[in-house]
C-alpha cells in the first residue's frame, strides 16, 4: 500500500530526530578533543578516555530510571513511571503525547542531552579527581540532579506551567553541569602549582590548541542537532530558523571575544575566541526559537563577552576551573536564560506554544521573572544536592589523587600507559637500523 501523507511525515520527522540525536552524541567528540587539548599531555589519555566511558554509564543510568524520572508521569517536581524504559511503550509520558517521533528515537535524544550536561560537569573535576569518582556520580547526576530540573522544564513540571522558555537547554543542560564543575572545581581545590602563596595565578596552558580548536568546530556543528533538532520534527521548516539563529549568535559570539581579548590583553587569545563560541551557543539555546536574528546576534556578542571576563575574574578569586565550564556553560546559560525574558516575540512564542513576549515586545516583566525564578531554583537545587554528594564521597572515598599521581600525571597512575608514550618514553632502535641511518646521512 502507498503510504498516506501523514506517514511520510512522521517517518521525515523521526529521520530528522534521529539524525539530530546523532549530531548531539557525536558532541562528545567534540568535548573529547576540546578538554585533552586544553589540559595537559599527562592526563590527556585520561581525559579523552573517561569521556567513553561516563557516556557508558550515563546510558544505562538513563534508561534504567533517568528517563523515567525526566519525562514519566508523576508530580509537578518528578517523573514516576517509565522505569526500565522497553522502547515502544508510551503510556507513561504525557510529556511526548503531541510528538509523531517513535519514543526509542526520542529517548535517544534525550539521552544525548543528559550525557552532554554530565560532559559539561567533568570539566571541574580535570587533571585531578579520581577515577572512581567517575563511575559513582555520573549515576548520581543521571538520576538525582538532571531529571529533577529537565521534569520542572520539561517534563510537564511546575516551570513548565509557569511557561518557562529554555528550548533547548540553556538551563536543563548546561546550567546544571556548569552547577557541578563549579562545586567540584571548590571541594577539589586547585591543580598543584596553579596559585602561589600570594594568591597570584599562574598559567597553565592546554597541550594542544588544534585538538581545542577541533573540539569546539565539533560542537559547533552538533550544535545544530542539538537546538534545531528541539522541534522534534522538520516538515514544517521551522528547524531552518532556529539553526540560522544558533549560527548568528555563534559567529557573533566568536568575533566579540575574539576582539575583546585584544582590546584588553593586546593580543587576539585564540582560547579566548573559542570560549566565545561555546558561551554564544549556550546562550543562544535556550532562546533561538523565540527570537528575531538581530537579538540572536546581540545575544551571541554578550555571552563571548561576559565569559571572558568572569574567567578572568574566577581565576583571580582562586577558583581553578581548568575547562572555564562555569564561565561558559554556567553565566552564558544564565544570560541565555532570561534573554528569552527580554527578546522573545509574541509572534515566535505563539508558534512555539510556552510563555509569552520579553520585556521589549510589549510583555512586561512577566516572562523575565519566569525566567529568573526557574534559574532560581534550577541553581539551589542543583548546587544544594552535588554539594552534598561530592561532600560525603569527599568524606568517605576521597575525591583526589595524592600528589603524587597528580605530578605523575593520571595517565600513568589511573591507567598505567601515557596518551602520547612515544614522547614520554625513550625511543628504542635497532643497532642495525642506526647504522643504516648513518650511512645514508654519509651518502647524502
Amino acid at each position: 500500500m502507498e503510504p498516506t501523507l501523514a506517514q511520510l511525515s512522521s517517518a521525515i520527522d523521526a529521520t530528522w530526530v534521529m539524525v539530530s540525536a546523532i549530531l548531539v552524541i557525536l558532541m562528545q567528540v567534540g568535548f573529547a578533543l576540546l578538554e585533552a587539548g586544553s589540559t595537559r599531555m599527562k592526563n590527556a589519555g585520561h581525559v579523552a578516555g573517561k569521556t567513553v566511558l561516563t557516556f557508558g554509564i550515563c546510558s544505562i543510568a538513563f534508561w534504567a530510571l533517568g528517563f523515567g524520572l525526566t519525562f514519566g508521569d508523576g508530580n509537578s517536581f518528578l517523573g514516576l513511571s517509565g522505569f526500565f524504559f522497553d522502547g515502544n511503550s508510551t503510556d507513561s509520558f504525557s510529556a511526548f503525547s503531541a510528538a509523531t517521533v517513535p519514543i526509542s528515537i526520542l529517548f535517544l535524544f534525550q539521552l544525548a542531552f543528559c550525557a552532554v550536561s554530565l560532559a559539561i560537569a567533568w570539566g571541574g573535576f580535570a587533571e585531578r579527581a579520581k577515577l572512581s569518582i567517575y563511575f559513582i556520580f555520573s549515576v548520581l547526576f543521571t538520576v538525582l540532579i538532571y531529571p529533577v530540573v529537565g521534569h520542572w522544564v520539561w517534563g510537564g513540571g511546575w516551570l513548565a506551567q509557569l511557561g518557562m522558555q529554555d528550548f533547548a537547554g540553556s538551563t536543563v543542560v548546561h546550567l546544571q553541569g556548569a552547577i557541578v564543575a563549579l562545586v567540584a572545581t571548590i571541594l577539589l581545590k586547585p591543580r598543584l602549582g596553579k596559585y602561589n602563596r600570594d594568591g597570584s595565578s599562574n598559567l597553565i596552558p592546554g597541550h594542544n590548541q588544534v585538538y581545542s580548536v577541533l573540539g569546539v568546530l565539533f560542537l559547533w556543528i552538533g550544535w545544530f542537532g542539538f537546538n534545531a533538532g528541539s522541534t522534534l520534527g522538520s516538515t514544517s521548516g521551522f528547524f531552518g530558523y532556529i539553526a540560522m539563529t544558533t549560527n548568528l549568535a555563534t559567529a557573533a559570539g566568536a568575533v566579540a571575544a575574539l576582539a575583546i581579548s585584544w582590546i584588553v590583553m593586546g593580543k587576539a587569545d585564540i582560547p579566548s575566541m573559542l570560549n566565545g563560541v561555546l558561551a554564544a551557543l549556550v546562550a543562544i539555546t535556550a532562546s533561538c526559537a523565540f527570537v528575531d536574528p538581530w537579538a540572536a546576534v546581540l545575544i551571541g556578542a554578550v555571552s563571548g563577552i561576559l565569559t571572558f571576563y568572569t574567567s578572568i575574574w574566577f581565576d583571580r578569586i582562586g577558583i581553578d576551573d581548568p575547562i572555564f565550564a562555569f564561565s561558559v556553560h554556567g553565566v552564558a546559560g544564565i544570560w541565555g536564560t532570561l534573554s528569552t525574558g527580554l527578546f522573545a516575540t509574541p509572534e515566535l512564542a505563539e508558534k512555539v506554544g510556552v510563555g509569552g513576549a520579553g520585556l521589549f515586545y510589549g510583555g512586561g516583566f512577566h516572562q523575565l521573572g519566569v525566567q529568573a525564578l526557574g534559574l532560581a531554583g534550577a541553581i539551589a537545587y542543583v548546587f544544594v544536592i552535588s554539594y552534598i554528594i561530592l561532600s560525603v564521597l569527599k568524606a568517605t572515598i576521597g575525591l583526589r589523587v595524592t600528589e603524587e599521581e597528580e605530578v605523575v600525571g593520571l595517565d600513568l597512575s589511573e591507567h598505567g600507559g601515557y596518551g602520547y608514550p612515544e614522547l614520554l618514553q625513550p625511543e628504542r632502535v635497532h643497532p642495525t637500523a642506526t647504522a643504516k641511518t648513518s650511512a645514508s646521512h654519509t651518502l647524502t
